[in-house]
């Protein structure tokens, strides 16, 4: 499903397109989303002009005067700015259009998705208002981890896969930062040494901001604006490579399911 560096690549393509333009109405095919799409609320938007547009968490958020959208890809959505008139395929399902002769669509095959009005303060509203630091700004470091895993059992990959801890830290991302910061994902959070708390929070950043700038991953439908693929799949270490030689030190790649996730790790490299 799309994760951090997904939606954040998704943000920068739609930015451009939809910040400062006018809302000029909705088109919605199915309402039957992963919460019922509320037509007569968004249709007051018309009119309205995008003055900010950005994510927080897996969550895009256009803001206008008279409310916020918050849109979710859910497991296999993506959004497409394209101009009126194109005729819309099986999935997709809304469209949001603007002056200048543009929309952007919500495809969604699986219908895990949403797209809903926000009209009290944003940060508060009930998807939002228990969700951790970002990954990438300076409110997570190794300090703010340290405090969070001391006498946490659960697993450090499940920690910090808790969106209650940091957000976007989905299952490939983090199987990807467990494995540079050496850390053996099935290690309690609260064995886990000061210091390696340090190399994980370095190691999630970096990761998080190389899949960035690769355009995200593409496991299996996800791809950008744009319609291309992210390009991140092709520099993973463990992730999916399960049976296959560690690129460091050539040991079988080897895999385990953790809260119900499959977590892959190199039983050499990830000694701690």
């Amino acid at each position: 499903m799309p994760e951090l560096p997904e939606v954040e690549t998704t943000l920068r393509g739609i930015s451009p397109a939809v910040v400062g333009a006018t809302i000029t109405g909705f088109e919605v095919r199915n309402t039957a989303l992963r919460w019922p799409v509320p037509v007569g609320q968004l249709q007051k938007l018309t009119g309205q002009t995008v003055s900010k547009a950005e994510r927080r968490a897996k969550y895009l958020l256009l803001h206008t005067a008279a409310g916020t959208i918050l849109l979710h890809l859910g497991m296999s959505g993506s959004l497409r700015i394209l101009q009126t008139g194109q005729v819309a395929g099986k999935h997709d399902h809304l469209d949001i259009e603007f002056d200048g002769q543009q929309l952007v669509r919500l495809n969604d095959p699986r219908r895990f998705g949403c797209c809903l009005l926000i009209q009290s303060p944003v940060s508060e509203h009930k998807l939002l208002s228990n969700l951790g630091p970002e990954p990438l700004t300076e409110d997570f470091n190794a300090h703010y981890l340290f405090s969070r895993s001391r006498g946490r059992r659960v697993t450090i990959k499940s920690l910090i896969m808790d969106s209650t801890i940091v957000v976007g830290v989905g299952n490939i991302y983090a199987s990807e930062s467990l494995f540079l910061a050496g850390i053996r994902p099935t290690l309690a959070a609260k064995r886990l040494s000061r210091k390696r708390h340090h190399l994980l929070a370095d190691a999630i950043k970096h990761v998080l901001q190389k899949a960035i700038k690769a355009g995200g991953t593409s496991l299996s439908d996800f791809s950008g604006t744009d319609g291309k693929p992210g390009y991140f799949s092709q520099q993973l270490h463990v992730y999916g490579r399960s049976g296959e030689p560690c690129s460091t030190c050539m040991t079988t790649i080897q895999s385990k399911v953790i809260a119900q996730r499959n977590t892959y790790f190199c039983p050499v490299c990830q000694r701690f």
